[in-house]
């Protein structure tokens, strides 16, 4: 069905009455609510007189101020001594340029990174690794021992519990 006139001037009246495209549809017959919404833009009717659904004005109720607690002492993370064993202190060497590339780094080399890569002169460690991606020297400085967990106390895990509740 196409658009007369009189179709035409009734889409613009119910348009500025608020309706919506689907409810002009309706009404009109014959048309989809594309087709509507088509034809609005097309005629340039942007103003409406009221809006198709009303704003809602959403009442938020104020949040209850926190309670405050009394001031504590401020906590010590870790007591001291409280390591069983002491890490092993990570060596930094200026090693001289190794004996890999990109290009010729193998599965079994040692590919620890000597040197800035944006230089030509940037290479890998090369040597020969059994397990994993580095030798056992490089492999000393990139993987440092697990720290001893502490054991928690009753009141501890209270405290962590309470943050989920």
């Amino acid at each position: 069905m196409g658009w007369t006139d009189e179709r035409v001037e009734l889409l613009k009246r119910l348009w500025q009455e608020g309706l919506s495209a689907s409810q002009i549809a309706k009404q009109l017959g014959g048309v989809t609510r594309n087709a509507v919404i088509g034809k609005v833009h097309r005629l340039g009717l942007s103003g409406r007189a009221t809006p198709s659904k009303p704003a809602r004005t959403v009442f938020k109720a104020p949040r209850p101020p926190r309670p405050v607690s009394a001031p504590s002492a401020p906590r010590r993370l870790m007591e001291p001594g409280a390591h069983a064993t002491h890490p092993t202190p990570v060596r930094y060497v200026d090693e001289p340029p190794g004996t890999a590339t990109v290009l010729t780094l193998g599965a079994h080399m040692c590919k620890w990174p000597i040197g800035d890569p944006a230089l030509e002169s940037f290479t890998f460690c090369g040597r020969r690794t059994d397990d994993g991606p580095y030798c056992h020297e490089h492999a000393q400085v990139a993987y440092q021992p697990a720290q001893a967990r502490k054991k928690t106390s009753a009141a501890e895990l209270a405290r962590s519990l309470r943050r989920y509740l």
